[in-house]
């Protein structure tokens, strides 16, 4: 999938450059025009155009297939990735009977590779886009205890709270800033028994675990992986546990 992001919706001689490039790089199998005229540090703007191919590609993890659209996180190292999520799931110790929150959702990964070890899985995503894609990936594989909101996560949890509903363990992979305050607090509010941290940023991580454990968790585990080998960045998941 090739994503342009332009200035302005107006491309000249727009078809010759899509004939060009697949000429020289065959392999595409779908060309997406995003139109971004905002001068801020988002990359990606509102309105997209397909210009060849389903606007979307497909990719498999952990025996499940997966649709990625362009505005949709996923993590580009599929090989580690399948260890990252496999150890993830490892450290939560499912029972099967157990509910769970995928937190941070995105495209689902996570809660549907997941929800064969599990009795309830609960996605929560901002994100619009991927929220459909997340829904479309559910479908997709036949997972039928999944259910995905278009929420803020720490919104979604202390709703959760004060209807008096818990959850068993909870699974978040922020972005590099980590987590907020905001989300953890909600989070301590629902009182999962279990916190598994899947982080791509070692100091905020350490940020977020030291307010954790201030407020009743312990830290039980701690599993580096490397998803970019020959680079300095690694991403680490960490197991809590109410203390």
């Amino acid at each position: 999938m090739v994503v342009l992001v332009l200035a302005s919706h107006i491309f000249p001689s727009k078809n010759n450059f899509i004939k060009a490039l697949m000429k020289k790089h065959p392999e595409i199998t779908t060309i997406v025009m995003n139109v971004n005229s905002k001068k801020t540090s988002m990359v990606l703007g509102e309105r997209e155009q397909v210009l060849y191919g389903k606007g979307f590609i497909e990719d498999t993890l952990c025996g499940k297939v997966f649709r990625i659209s362009p505005k949709s996180f996923y993590q580009i190292n599929a090989v580690q990735t399948e260890v990252l999520y496999g150890k993830a799931i490892e450290l939560a110790d499912l029972k099967g009977k157990e509910t769970i929150i995928d937190a941070y959702c995105g495209i689902g990964t996570i809660g549907i590779i997941a929800s064969s070890h599990v009795n309830k899985v609960i996605g929560v995503e901002l994100n619009r886009d991927a929220v459909k894609d997340a829904i479309t990936n559910a479908k997709r594989n036949k997972v039928n205890n999944i259910y995905f909101y278009n929420q803020d996560a720490g919104e979604f949890m202390n709703q959760m709270a004060a209807k008096k509903q818990s959850v068993d363990v909870v699974f978040l992979d922020p972005p590099r800033s980590g987590s907020t305050e905001e989300f953890m607090n909600s989070m301590i509010l629902l009182n999962p028994k279990k916190v598994v941290y899947i982080s791509c940023n070692p100091a905020t991580l350490e940020r977020d675990l030291a307010y954790l454990v201030k407020r009743g968790y312990e830290v039980k585990k701690a599993i580096p992986v490397d998803m970019f080998p020959g680079t300095e960045h690694v991403e680490v998941i960490t197991l809590l546990q109410k203390a």
